[in-house]
């Protein structure tokens, strides 16, 4: 049961530091205080970074505690909602995106420093998409 869970934590927190550093420093800073223990057991002389610590408590997942269970179970739950809202705001915004964005580069929060600098000109749907994640 917790090697189930902690594999898509490893993926998804690879998949997502792609794309947001906001959301991956919030889940690190979860995953970080939820498993201190553990981290500081088991972990410690592991050099962060490239999913190393996290591949570190996936070895260990046998010995996790519920605390380090329950905060690597959250910042699932809290990355399936960033992934959902991602590709809400990408489906919906894509002309936007094609029309206003296709010389800016992706990542570091530039396409969405994008449409927020173009939105008074972003169609219905991407501007509606953009305030119902919170990001207007």
């Amino acid at each position: 049961m917790k090697k189930c869970l902690v594999l898509p934590v490893i993926m998804a927190v690879m998949l997502i530091s792609a794309t947001s550093s906001w959301a991956t420093e919030n889940l690190v800073e979860s995953v970080a205080a939820g498993c201190e223990q553990e981290l500081a057991g088991y972990c410690a002389d592991v050099t962060p970074g490239e999913g190393r610590t996290l591949a570190c408590l996936y070895a260990h997942s046998d010995k996790l505690s519920g605390q380090c269970e329950y905060a690597l179970y959250d910042a699932a739950v809290q990355l399936e909602r960033f992934i959902s809202a991602l590709s809400y705001v990408a489906n919906e915004c894509n002309t936007d995106l094609q029309t206003f964005c296709a010389d800016v580069a992706v990542g570091e929060g530039r396409l969405l420093g994008c449409l927020d600098n173009n939105f008074s000109q972003l169609s219905q749907r991407c501007s509606q998409a953009l305030t119902d994640v919170g990001a207007k």
